[in-house]
Parts: structure tokens; C-alpha cells; sequence
């Protein structure tokens, strides 16, 4: 009997901003039930992530979506929180489907260079979220799930203007925290926060 390979893409979101936590997906899509226009999430609008973001919910066999703060952040770096962020969706994925292992062995392809610290086969594929459909789904949900929690940050900070650059360094940003000052939401240990510190 020859066991079915699943992959398992995983992909995280928010390297780059100097606010907010970094979020990663892990996906398992079901072949008897495909979605039309998977991409790289970057290049589709906000409105059809959030749709896209939806039915893979619905669709997909399995799916977990995990995070690493922004304190977790300062403390290990930035790439070591993505790599954690991944591996804690890769693993509670794995929870998920404790009870049916019988569905075969599981592959994991993550988007980028590198692969998390895991049990499992990995594959590290360079933008693996335009080439295989389980990355593409996992950046969607990774990109929906940060922005959600942008959106949160901006009730509770308005002065910063999260919900519009989700903590990007965009000049809107870096013209309100030159007046505001930092929150406790800001990644200490980015360049631009940390010049604020330092003055």
C-alpha cells in the first residue's frame, strides 16, 4: 500500500512593519474541493483576500494560524519569531489531525529560504507563494489574520493610523510616532522605533 504524500504549505506575514506581531498559516488544501485564484497575497486586493480567506476556511482540509509578539520579536530577532510563528501553525495543524493520521504523510513546503525547527520533511521554496497553491492559501490567511490585528491596535492606539499603513514604515507612520512617541505594540529592536528610544 503506498502512503499519500500531503503537503502542507506555510507561509507568515508583518517582517516588515515596526508594529504589531508577525503571523504565519499552515494549509492543507483538499483536492475534491479547489479555489479559484489563489496568488501570492500580496498582489490581490484587500476585498479578495478577505473572501479568499473565508472559503479557504471552508475548503481547505486543515488550516491553523499562529503568531510571535512583538516583545518575542525583540527578543529573538525577527527571522527566528517567523520560523517560530511557523512552527507553532505547522504544529497545531498537526493537533488537528491527531485523529486521522491514516490520511498519509505529511510534507511541509514553506515559503522562502529557510524551514522552521520541525519533526517533519521540509522544503524551503524562494517565492513558493506564487508557485504552489497550499503556500499561496497559508500567505492569505497569514496577511488576513495580522491585518485583523492592525485593525484592533487602531481602536486601541488611533494616534498612529495602524488600520491604514498596518504598522508598515510609511511616512504617516514615522510623522506620528516623531509626535506621539512609541505604544507598547512597537518592535523595539527595528531601527526607527530604536532611534526614538535612544534620543
Amino acid at each position: 500500500m503506498q502512503i499519500s504524500k500531503i503537503i502542507c504549505g506555510v507561509d507568515e506575514a508583518g517582517r516588515g512593519p515596526l508594529a504589531g506581531s508577525v503571523y504565519a498559516a499552515a494549509v492543507i488544501l483538499d483536492a475534491n474541493q479547489p479555489i479559484i485564484g489563489l496568488a501570492d497575497s500580496k498582489k490581490l486586493s484587500e476585498k479578495r483576500r478577505d473572501a479568499l480567506a473565508i472559503e479557504i476556511k471552508q475548503k481547505a482540509l486543515a488550516w491553523a494560524i499562529a503568531s510571535c509578539t512583538a516583545q518575542e520579536i525583540d527578543e529573538i530577532n525577527i527571522l527566528q519569531a517567523s520560523l517560530l510563528a511557523m512552527k507553532r501553525a505547522i504544529e497545531d495543524l498537526q493537533a488537528q489531525l491527531k485523529l486521522t493520521t491514516e490520511m498519509g504523510e505529511m510534507f511541509v513546503q514553506v515559503d522562502g529560504n529557510k524551514c522552521p525547527n520541525i519533526s517533519l520533511p521540509c522544503e524551503a521554496i524562494v517565492k513558493g507563494d506564487s508557485k504552489v497553491q497550499a503556500i499561496s492559501a497559508a500567505s492569505i490567511l497569514a496577511k488576513t489574520a495580522r491585518d485583523a490585528e492592525l485593525y484592533e491596535l487602531d481602536k486601541i492606539y488611533p494616534q498612529y493610523g495602524f488600520a491604514q499603513h498596518k504598522g508598515y514604515p510609511t511616512a504617516a507612520h514615522l510623522a506620528a510616532l516623531a509626535v506621539h512617541g512609541i505604544c507598547a505594540e512597537h518592535r523595539l529592536s527595528y531601527a526607527p522605533v530604536r532611534a526614538l528610544i535612544e534620543i
